[in-house]
């Protein structure tokens, strides 16, 4: 058995070195081809900064993103991914947050945009063609399978502006790839999507639940990436893992017809609540397909637990909010709901150790006092309200604030940070509205009015692209309610309505 994920891709490579690893737009490589690629990298790596421990890596769904992956993995050192997108000031603060001693980037990407936030590191900067034209020197020192070393670090939206790290050690994700590979027969001949950008870690799952079971990873091009049916058709897929809300604003665009694909046969759905009109939806695109639900916040590696919807939809159970359930929390993990508040609270192997920072860890584990590092006794507090229905988790939403968008977790307190240092805003507050299974996020503030495109222009110098509201309103004050504090009730029904065109 693995004990670490770069040496699951490995025994993958030693067993099957011609066998296809990774199918590009415009070329597929085999496992022998990535393990050289990451080998050259690595070795690049070690050349630019050694010692390294945590490796950043600013590519997407190309041959550099995978090999750069997997060579910061050879060399025992922890992934730091950075999105493209994402502005140079946020950028600058997860590097900051994560002591990053060396930066990976595609060259192209790197060279769109100036990147300033890496001023003084280390950057090997790479082409897809300099990756697979490079062969490794095989002077690397021989492989250290050492499952309590850091395997990623990703950083969440934080309440007060600053993200939190998330590190996950090799242990702690082993088991969640494991299971996922027998859950879903991955093996040789599989063809598996990759929806997800390395910042969101489901993109474990796409990279190592594929090369851990011989599978291939097939990447979209870029229609294919808001054409789901037509990614599943042209490229015959068998397995599928996406955010609920792709389905939505893909049959919002007329981009799902049915009767296309007869290859898939797991449809893997998580990051958000999944509503049973996407699953309907869905099941109409891929009859053949089963279809699971999934839930798990990051700090539980992924995910805990699973619901498999019936193939025949009349046997599909009802819950008291239309959402499929989530299942139950795997084996080879405990958990409990706290009675007053139906929060679901989770320990075992996958559980993380703790926060980056560990002052994000106060309040965050059952029953940890606040002083030094949760030990393993102590349950993960996930905030998610849960009830049980026929026997199965339904989630209900939030104890707090927190939202997803596209299956991301944002906390409102970090967009209305960023508001408040506005120099025309008094107060701001954020709040979610949609409709048919798509959310986006409405900032409601006070002060002076200020035109959208000001607004979304000064955001995006701070903010993810995610983190952006799309909408704006302009109040003279914001609404209390009868303790005195801000009505987000109030706000979410304002915001509801400026969805149906009740404000600009």
């Amino acid at each position: 058995m693995s004990s670490t994920l770069y040496q699951l891709f490995a025994d993958t490579a030693d067993r099957q070195p011609d066998a296809p690893a990774v199918e590009l737009p415009d070329k597929t490589l085999t496992y022998r081809q990535v393990r050289n690629a990451a080998e050259a990298v690595a070795e690049q790596i070690r050349d630019a900064h050694p010692p390294v421990a945590r490796v950043g890596l600013f590519a997407t769904r190309s041959t550099v993103a995978f090999a750069g992956y997997l060579a910061a993995l050879r060399l025992g050192a922890a992934v730091v991914p950075f999105h493209p997108d994402f502005p140079a000031a946020r950028n600058r603060r997860v590097r900051e947050l994560a002591d990053v001693d060396v930066v990976v980037a595609d060259a192209a990407l790197w060279k769109r945009d100036e990147q300033g936030w890496a001023d003084g590191l280390p950057v090997v900067l790479l082409t897809d063609e300099d990756v697979l034209a490079a062969a490794p020197s095989g002077h690397l020192p021989p492989y250290d399978m050492d499952p309590d070393r850091p395997a990623y670090v990703l950083f969440t939206s934080g309440t007060t502006g600053r993200p939190k790290g998330i590190p996950i050690r090799h242990r702690h994700v082993l088991p969640f790839v494991e299971h996922s590979i027998a859950r879903y027969e991955v093996g040789p001949g599989c063809r598996m999507s990759h929806t997800f950008d390395l910042t969101f870690d489901p993109s474990v799952y796409d990279l190592f639940v594929t090369w851990g079971g011989g599978a291939v990873l097939v990447v979209p091009n870029r229609s294919e990436m808001f054409s789901p049916a037509e990614y599943l058709a042209r490229r015959e897929l068998t397995h599928w893992f996406s955010v609920p809300s792709a389905v939505s604003v893909s049959a919002q665009l007329g981009q799902l017809p049915t009767g296309r694909t007869n290859t898939l046969r797991y449809s893997h759905f998580g990051g958000e609540q999944f509503t049973y009109g996407q699953a309907r939806t869905w099941h109409a695109v891929a009859p053949d397909s089963l279809i699971d639900n999934s839930y798990g916040p990051s700090e539980v590696a992924v995910g805990c637990s699973t619901f498999r919807l019936p193939r025949d939809p009349p046997q599909w159970p009802s819950t008291s909010n239309d959402t499929v359930p989530i299942g139950r929390v795997f084996d080879h993990l405990e958990s409990l709901i706290i009675e007053d508040t139906g929060e679901l609270c989770v320990r075992g192997a996958q559980r993380f150790d703790g926060y980056l920072d560990p002052q994000d860890d106060a309040g965050r584990f059952l029953d940890h006092s606040g002083a030094g590092q949760p030990g393993p006794e102590h349950y993960f507090r996930t905030g998610d309200r849960v009830r049980i229905e026929g026997g199965q988790l339904v989630h209900l939403g939030r104890l707090d604030d927190q939202v997803k968008i596209r299956g991301v977790r944002v906390e409102p307190g970090d967009v209305e940070t960023a508001l408040r240092q506005l120099p025309q805003v008094h107060d701001a507050v954020v709040v979610v509205a949609g409709r048919d299974g798509v959310c986006e996020l409405v900032a409601c503030y006070t002060g002076q009015p200020v035109p959208r495109r000001d607004l979304l222009r000064a955001l995006r110098t701070t903010l993810p692209i995610h983190l952006v509201p799309r909408r704006f309103l302009h109040l003279e004050t914001l609404p209390l309610n009868s303790n005195g504090k801000t009505d987000r009730g109030a706000l979410r029904a304002l915001a509801g309505e400026s969805l149906d065109g009740g404000h600009p």
